[in-house]
């Protein structure tokens, strides 16, 4: 898997993709292929199953305590304003499930183990997005207004195509939709096409950032994100009686590195863009050795 990141890399560095190559098969994997995949995911899984509060819990309670952890050494330790802290919060919060978490969990644990992913994913950028905008607009103190940031981001996610994929996935299930052969036919192609899609063009994105900048804080989120994220979970689902097979998955996904959308939003804001961009390049670099070494010790434990 990280192997198609360094031939996305590794072509773009060479000039044998150009940046509109990248971001074009970055638009055909965010817009088309990847809502399919999680289409496809979220319309048959077991929904009762896969949402399990005790799962969800896990997870989301070892990001939250991620977020504030890197937020206060941020705010108290390098010198950070309170609205600079939060968007480097943001950046131990969002992990990148999709480009990452999900390959990993196909080749590590396999296909088995995906809807508990998929149940992850599907409330991952709400819920991110949720925690960061209201904790910016309660401590910085310019820009716009709570409501009107509220309307816009709304507007935003409503329209990502990510976010229709898993809607549309979520009537098709809930209403016992029926799929015509050729469509699924034609979707099973698509959806199988996203991840080493997309992981090439992450390879091409990542040669945009640079990994000098505030290079103490960004080995500081790299490490909250890489290592306190998935011990923290690894706890609370020892805490919460989590089964084996369903631990694994969590800890998993809470050992991805940050992704994208860390940097999109502190881009939003206009605060600490280049740790945010610097912390997504080492994170994804060190995450080669980070998440093998969490995969060997969770298929060995």
């Amino acid at each position: 898997m990280f192997l198609l990141v360094l031939v996305g890399f590794v072509a773009a560095r060479r000039a044998l993709f150009d940046a509109a190559t990248v971001d074009a098969l970055m638009r055909y994997a965010i817009r088309f292929a990847v809502p399919c995949l999680l289409f496809r995911a979220v319309s048959t899984i077991d929904l009762g199953a896969a949402y399990d509060w005790r799962t969800m819990s896990s997870y989301y309670g070892a990001a939250i305590a991620c977020f504030a952890v890197a937020a206060f050494v941020a705010w108290r330790v390098f010198g950070r304003r309170p609205g600079e802290a939060v968007a480097v919060g943001f950046t131990a919060l969002f992990s990148n499930l999709v480009l990452l978490g999900l390959p990993v969990i196909e080749m590590t644990l396999g296909e088995e183990a995906l809807p508990t992913a998929y149940a992850l994913v599907s409330v991952h950028a709400p819920f991110c997005y949720l925690v960061g905008i209201v904790s910016m607009e309660l401590l910085r103190a310019d820009g716009r207004a709570l409501p009107e940031t509220a309307v816009v981001v709304a507007r935003a996610m409503f329209s990502n195509s990510l976010m229709i994929g898993i809607g549309l996935g979520f009537i098709v299930n809930l209403g016992g939709v029926p799929l015509p052969g050729a469509f699924a036919s034609a979707l099973a192609m698509l959806a199988d096409s996203a991840l080493p899609v997309a992981l090439i063009g992450l390879g091409g994105v990542l040669t945009r950032y640079t990994s000098s900048e505030r290079i103490a804080e960004t080995g500081m989120v790299a490490g909250v994100s890489l290592l306190l994220h998935p011990l923290l979970a690894l706890a609370l689902c020892t805490l919460l009686g989590v089964t084996t097979d369903v631990r694994n998955v969590v800890v998993l996904m809470a050992s991805m590195s940050p992704g994208i959308n860390a940097y999109l939003f502190a881009s939003l804001y206009g605060r600490a863009e280049g740790t945010a961009a610097a912390t997504v390049l080492l994170g994804t670099a060190a995450a080669a050795v980070s998440v093998s070494a969490w995969s060997w010790f969770l298929v060995g434990a």
